[in-house]
């Protein structure tokens, strides 16, 4: 199974496909040019997505300034964290910042509070048994 790839490139790769997605709907506005409304309706319906796109790149560039910057293990180049865990932007290693959670199976759901507390306390019973 392929490793999902780092946090910030999924939303930049979904803000892309916005971009594409609003294009093939203004170009499929030019097979009705006959009809000045449809086209309009067409231009306008693709505008959206690109918007949007608009502002999930500003909104991942924000984000991005207050990423952690860790060194990953593995290829040694340096990467941006979103959470307590995520996959190294260039080789896919999955990488933590929590301590606690080091050893642990990896698992994107540790960037969830209340899930990431439980495996630290199963984490400390088991280390007290």
């Amino acid at each position: 199974m392929k490793k999902p790839g780092n946090k910030i490139l999924r939303i930049r790769g979904y803000a892309l496909a916005l971009i594409f997605i609003g294009m093939g709907t203004m170009y499929l506005g030019v097979f009705f040019r006959e009809y000045q409304w449809v086209f309009s309706i067409f231009l306008l319906i693709g505008l959206l997505p690109i918007l949007l796109s608009f502002v999930i790149y500003f909104w991942v560039g924000l984000i991005s300034t207050r990423a952690v910057t860790v060194q990953c293990p593995n290829c040694e180049k340096h990467t941006k964290i979103l959470g307590h865990v995520d996959f190294c932007q260039h080789c896919k290693e999955p990488l933590t910042i929590d301590k606690e959670l080091e050893g642990e199976e990896f698992s994107l759901d540790y960037n969830v509070e209340h899930r990431r507390k439980k495996a630290i306390d199963e984490k400390n019973a088991e280390n007290e048994k």
